[in-house]
């Protein structure tokens, strides 16, 4: 009797040793998908790829259910429809679709902060969100006044949480852009809140070893610099091409930056350089 015990026993803890590894390499196995899915999203987002980023965002539903997971996987998603969104603004895309876009989005990283409080860029994700989509629609005085105060409260815990996030600077530069300096925005402003980012984004490579932890920041800055140095009341032109060439450096395939922005810097510094004859 005691021997078919232990046998029993030991016949337990080898199902449960056997059972056990089992799981964890099926979530192992769930992280490098995503992790591959993740690389794809990005890679999409820089050229401009809107079909593959749709597909991209479907891809990763099967991975919403896995607890270790879901927050990143619900980050992803929203950032595949944020940044296919973005990329619409491009192409002249219909507004009616970049706001369904950037709403879905906004659900997925709620959903993401849902799932972890702590988690920043998630929130990151929303402020921008609401910033376009009220940019796309403020015919309803209600719902802006709602959407304001969400994004207000949004970048209040986010800048409490991790004021050197060079991805939240990102974010929060564009709304200062657009902001008039009587309420503490302008253009001065926005490209100081670039520049401590990018000064950020520099000091902080290579800490994220995380593939599912967001570390973008740096040629998005770059990029933001370049824009804001050709379109700012005093326009620099020879920093703008500097800013987009840098950029360029560390995405060569970026398709707004070299199909679109540094063309548009270069045609400016032609014509200027005519003027000046």
């Amino acid at each position: 009797m005691k021997a078919r015990w232990i046998k029993s026993v030991v016949c337990a803890l080898l199902c449960a040793a056997c059972f056990g590894g089992a799981a964890r390499a099926e979530g192992d196995g769930a992280r490098e998908k995503v992790v591959t899915i993740v690389a794809q999203i990005q890679r999409a987002d820089y050229e401009g790829d809107r079909p593959a980023l749709a597909r991209l965002y479907e891809e990763l539903t099967p991975f919403v259910e896995e607890k270790e997971l879901a927050s990143r996987v619900r980050y992803w998603r929203g950032f595949a429809l944020w940044r296919r969104a973005l990329n619409g603004f491009n192409e002249s895309a219909d507004p009616k679709e970049l706001e369904q876009e950037l709403k879905q989005a906004m659900d997925e990283f709620d959903a993401a902060t849902a799932s972890d409080p702590g988690f920043v860029d998630a929130k990151v994700g929303a402020i921008s969100c609401l910033s376009n989509i009220l940019f796309l629609d403020h015919s309803d005085p209600v719902r802006t006044q709602e959407q304001l105060a969400k994004g207000k409260a949004l970048a209040q815990e986010a800048r409490a949480a991790a004021p050197e996030n060079p991805r939240l600077l990102w974010v929060l530069g564009a709304n200062l852009w657009y902001t008039p300096a009587e309420r503490g925005g302008g253009q001065a402003k926005a490209m100081e809140t670039y520049e401590k980012g990018l000064e950020f984004a520099r000091k902080q490579k290579g800490s994220v070893t995380d593939a599912l932890e967001p570390s973008w920041g740096e040629p998005e800055l770059m990029m933001n610099l370049a824009w804001a140095n050709m379109h700012k009341a005093q326009p620099d032109l020879g920093s703008s091409e500097k800013y987009a060439r840098s950029a360029l450096e560390i995405v060569p395939y970026w398709h707004y930056v070299r199909d679109i922005l540094l063309p548009q810097i270069l045609q400016a510094k032609e014509k200027a350089a005519g003027g000046a004859h």
